[in-house]
């Protein structure tokens, strides 16, 4: 850790240790306004911040599996590109 007299870019507390040391002192946030940050969800709306503790928030859409052509109505991530994509079964036999 990193000790030094830094002050959060969001709030404007006071940062006094960082597990890094910062290059300059933009954008440096505290742990507390990190936290919000992370627990946010994106503007538009595409994430849910209903899922239970220690799971990601599912992304809705209406997809289909790349090797079977099954439904997939939720994905714990936003796709960039839709044509790969497997559901469950598929995506657990290429892992086998």
């Amino acid at each position: 850790m990193h000790q030094g007299n830094w002050t959060c870019s969001t709030c404007g507390g006071a940062i006094t240790q960082l597990p890094f040391e910062p290059r300059s002192n933009s954008g440096l946030t505290c742990s507390a306004c990190f936290a919000k940050s992370r627990n946010a969800a994106p503007a538009d709306g595409a994430q849910s911040s209903d899922a239970p503790a220690g799971e990601k928030p599912k992304v809705a859409g209406n997809w289909s599996c790349g090797g079977c052509g099954a439904a997939i109505t939720s994905l714990p991530f936003t796709p960039r590109d839709t044509s790969n994509l497997k559901c469950l079964e598929c995506y657990k036999k290429s892992k086998a």
